[in-house]
């Protein structure tokens, strides 16, 4: 099996502005996802991110900048393993809010050395 890195991608703003409860079902709802890809073998880690971030670049590390003017950013993490990219995507889509239009999910192959 390889491994896929899947990238969470949703809109910070929208994330920020969330009440307690909202953020309390949207993590159930995750921990639900991540404990059907535990079962079926095919979960490894992740976590979620803080909204906060900085970018280091060859002119010095950033705080603000054309960045922060996205709408959507990457606000955690999963690391998969699956058969294929084909199977990885499948696994990601099956993520109760990438199917509510709620977030979306880049799927990235893991290149083995």
């Amino acid at each position: 099996m390889k491994k896929f890195l899947l990238l969470i991608r949703e809109d910070l703003h929208m994330l920020m502005q969330m009440t307690p409860e909202q953020q309390t079902a949207d993590i159930q709802a995750m921990v639900k996802w991540v404990e059907e890809l535990t079962q079926s073998g095919n979960y490894l880690s992740g976590d979620p991110l803080e909204v906060g971030m900085r970018l280091s670049t060859k002119d010095g590390i950033l705080t603000d900048g054309p960045f922060i003017e996205a709408k959507e950013g990457i606000s955690g993490y999963t690391l998969i393993q699956a058969t294929s990219l084909d199977q990885a995507a499948e696994l990601a889509a099956t993520c109760p809010l990438v199917q509510t239009g709620q977030l979306t999910i880049e799927v990235r192959p893991i290149l083995a050395f």
